[in-house]
């Protein structure tokens, strides 16, 4: 029974790391019935041709024994042999495919290294008798029966609808035997397969909630896992902390090369870069507050022309990232702005000119 403190879902992670570990639902008792299903039906199907060669195989040894004796290596032997395992090969082939394609249905292929690995403990004799004779072997033992019961019940059911014709078999002919035979062995054996496959059905329905009570965590195995997956939370606000301040140095970098920075006066900033041979002005850098302040800053000590629009300021920060170009509903506000910067640049050199 599971934990009654697992009460979280398993992760994806935690989900995963059991496949590696061979952890997948499958039952077995479905493989093996598929397997025995088709071997059923392609006897069946095989049904001519076995029977030939096995009368082939007797007819030639009782005709070999009445001239010469027979051997190990008499042909007759080794061609019929031939034979019969041709027709076996098909048998053998089917119910092999379908108990693999029944186990890759259930679970996909996995590669389980981790199953594989050599555990001598599973050798101990006691801790196999133990398990025998635990709860749950003595669950598996009952479950087992089940079925078993199904299949003897279906078996005696036939054998009494048959009674009277098995009671008259001395008065019949060996064909006519052989046809109640496989009359009745055709009629338990299709009965038995839908016995097994309901009940294969109803396993892996319980295999598959065993495994799901099984995978269920506890608040305390969620924390662990999402640490291993996603990192510690210290770390991660470390480094965080470490990309911002990368960001806001790039950004105070860009700042020195901004022809203008539009603010708003105190929340926004936004550096803006144009040069000739550009169509359209870019934003180099922006920020707001703290940032706000230290781009205004830098403007100053690199004189980089700070003007005030509110509007400007607040719909550039919002509307264009850093390194896109304005939008062309703000061509025009921003061609004011810097035609601005471009006559107070114009009007300082003069007056710089004039007193040389």
């Amino acid at each position: 029974m599971a934990d009654s403190n697992k009460t979280e879902q398993p992760t994806p992670h935690r989900r995963d790391r059991a496949r590696k570990q061979g952890q997948v639902t499958r039952s077995r008792d479905l493989s093996s019935t598929l397997g025995l299903v088709g071997v059923g039906a392609v006897l069946l199907w095989q049904e001519p041709k076995l029977l030939r060669s096995w009368e082939g195989l007797l007819r030639s040894s009782l005709d070999l024994a009445a001239t010469e004796p027979i051997t190990t290596f008499s042909p007759v032997l080794w061609w019929s042999a031939v034979d019969v395992l041709s027709g076996m090969f098909p048998v053998l082939a089917a119910g092999f495919t379908l108990a693999l394609a029944a186990g890759v249905m259930q679970g996909g292929l996995v590669l389980a290294c981790e199953a594989l690995t050599p555990k001598f403990e599973r050798l101990s004799p006691g801790k196999k008798l133990h398990q025998m004779f635990s709860l749950s072997g003595l669950s598996g033992l009952l479950k087992s029966l089940l079925p078993f019961a199904g299949v003897l019940y279906y078996s005696v059911h036939t054998l009494q609808s048959h009674w009277n014709e098995l009671l008259s078999t001395s008065f019949l002919g060996m064909g006519a035997f052989g046809a109640l035979l496989f009359t009745m062995l055709a009629e338990v054996g299709w009965k038995s397969a839908l016995i097994l496959l309901a009940w294969s059905g109803i396993d892996y329905f319980l295999t598959w909630r065993k495994m799901e009570g099984d995978l269920r965590m506890t608040r305390q195995e969620l924390r662990e896992d999402f640490k291993e997956t996603e990192g510690h939370p210290e770390i991660k606000a470390r480094i965080r902390k470490i990309q911002r301040g990368l960001r806001r140095r790039q950004l105070l970098r860009a700042t020195e090369t901004a022809t203008v920075v539009v603010t708003n006066p105190t929340h926004y900033a936004v550096a803006l870069r144009y040069e000739l041979q550009m169509e359209v002005p870019i934003v180099v850098a922006k920020g707001r507050d703290l940032l706000a302040l230290k781009i205004k800053d830098v403007a100053r000590w690199h004189d980089v022309p700070i003007m005030e629009s509110p509007a400007l300021a607040q719909a550039l920060y919002k509307t264009v990232e850093v390194g896109q170009t304005i939008p062309a509903k703000l061509y025009t506000a921003v061609a004011e702005i810097l035609v601005m910067v471009y006559r107070a640049q114009a009007q300082v050199r003069q007056e710089q000119g004039s007193k040389h």
